[in-house]
């Protein structure tokens, strides 16, 4: 199943003598001139070696790496706890507006009251959509967002003269929670799930106490289960003095159907760059804003974005208890941009229908493939959906495996391995973007690879072998890593 390309000679260096792609014109800065304007250090006493190549070679080089990138653009990204749909185009386009990308946060008020309007809407958008009563824009992304909740809860304990070390996170937890409460100076307790895969009650009973800061939840779970006992939970931490914190990262499950305010929760973060259909950016710009209730609005960082009552708007920098500012100037506006327009073009039953399509999408998806994979929590999930691939373990296959396999159908394989309390664990979310013939196609994947696993185990055990690099040595990787780039 080799490529005929990887049977060629590998012709990587390109350059030669002569060549040119692009001319620049002869330089009119006298040399004398330049030389007294740098010092010596800066000088190159020759030439840099450049590559000497045509423009095509330039242009098919990069367009060939390009090709190599695998994005939602060009494929199903059934990452699950990630949420990786979509980015509808227009958004972008409304991004680009020069009235918003060439603005510059040093202006005067007066002189982009259009871009604070936007901001300010934005505020009251998802403070609506989560319950809360404030929301602040600055985090740059969700886990950033989570130790903004937690600096917040901090200071509000601290202001009433407790001293709370303590947060309570269960098992089936994002990883960056447990993470952020470290960071954020606290001491993490985590508490087991039930055999339902939802929050022990008991357990969380015998861990809140007097030193409990907070818990941090997420609902639906990352199981892609909602806590049917949320109230329940509530009153349990709030019963100890504690505060509960709502990891946002599944509320493409909940838009326009539930608020985490109204299920008792204080604080919340949101991923505009899940929910809102925004860049991920490949680790790099992304959005978490937080939303709180009326108790910790104080503790909210500066500025906020307010509007006085002849209509203007100005920034609100009185930093009172706040704990300061968390993001240069004001956040990822670019990104913040664009979760508008999502908002703006869906609405409020549009959004709703979002959230309604998603848990369709993954539960479809469940029912096909629970003959074939096994479910330890079967029932009804929301987003996002479990599957153990233990079952093919007697045919020396791992999940693992499955996942290389994948690959060679063009596909991005779903999150693998967690939650770390399922064992071989397959976790998908398809998301509400995808057609029904992308879920099928993949589902029918899927099954084809199980039944591989099962007549061919070899044939799954060597994946992939289409992809430009293919299976590797996972234990010489591990024992003898390369950390640097001299490779020979």
């Amino acid at each position: 199943m080799n490529r005929p390309e990887q049977d060629m000679p590998l012709i990587f260096e390109r350059s030669r003598s002569g060549r040119v792609a692009y001319s620049l014109p002869e330089c009119d800065v006298p040399q004398q001139s330049v030389a007294e304007l740098l010092p010596d250090f800066a000088l190159r006493s020759e030439p840099a070696a450049l590559p000497e190549v045509f423009e095509v070679d330039v242009i098919r080089h990069y367009t060939e790496l390009s090709r190599r990138n695998f994005g939602v653009d060009n494929g199903f990204y059934p990452l699950g706890s990630c949420t990786m749909k979509y980015n509808p185009k227009v958004n972008e386009d409304v991004a680009r507006y020069a009235g918003l990308a060439k603005i510059h946060p040093y202006q005067p008020e007066e002189s982009i009251q259009g871009a604070m309007e936007l901001l300010y809407t934005l505020q009251q958008d998802l403070a609506g959509l989560t319950g809360m009563d404030a929301v602040t824009l600055q985090p740059a992304a969700g886990a950033h967002g989570e130790w903004t909740g937690l600096m917040m809860i901090r200071a509000y304990h601290e202001s009433r003269g407790e001293q709370r070390t303590k947060v309570i996170v269960p098992d089936s937890s994002h990883g960056t929670n447990p993470a952020s409460a470290t960071v954020a100076g606290f001491e993490t307790v985590t508490i087991p799930s039930t055999a339902e895969g939802l929050v022990d009650l008991d357990a969380l009973r015998t861990a809140v106490g007097t030193d409990t800061a907070a818990l941090m939840l997420t609902n639906p779970n990352t199981l892609g289960l909602f806590e049917t006992q949320i109230t329940d939970i509530a009153d349990i931490v709030h019963g100890a003095g504690g505060l509960l914190y709502y990891d946002g990262a599944n509320s493409n499950a909940i838009m326009g159907i539930t608020r985490p305010g109204d299920m008792g929760f204080d604080v919340v973060h949101l991923n505009l760059h899940k929910t809102m259909s925004t860049p991920h950016g490949g680790g790099g710009p992304g959005a978490g804003p937080v939303g709180v209730k009326q108790l910790l609005v104080p503790f909210l960082p500066k500025p906020l974005v307010v509007k006085d009552e002849q209509g203007s708007y100005h920034w609100d920098t009185q930093a009172d208890s706040s704990i300061g500012r968390v993001k240069a100037y004001y956040g990822n506006f670019g990104i913040l941009v664009r979760a508008y327009a999502y908002i703006r073009t869906y609405g409020p039953s549009g959004l709703r229908n979002v959230s309604e399509c998603a848990v369709l999408n993954a539960n479809y998806m469940m029912h096909r493939l629970a003959p074939y994979f096994e479910l330890p929590y079967p029932g009804i999930c929301k987003h996002e959906f479990v599957m153990s691939g233990k079952g093919l373990k007697q045919y020396g296959v791992r999940t693992l495996d499955v996942a290389k396999r994948l690959l060679d159908f063009g596909y991005h394989p779903p999150t693998v391995y967690f939650p770390l309390n399922v064992e071989e664990c397959i976790m998908i979310e398809p998301t509400e973007t995808e057609s029904k013939e992308t879920l099928d196609a993949f589902i029918n994947t899927m099954i084809h690879i199980a039944k591989e696993a099962e007549e061919n185990s070899e044939l799954v055990l060597n994946a992939p072998y289409t992809t430009t690099v293919t299976r590797l040595d996972e234990t010489t990787a591990a024992r003898k890593p390369v950390l640097n780039c001299a490779c020979s």
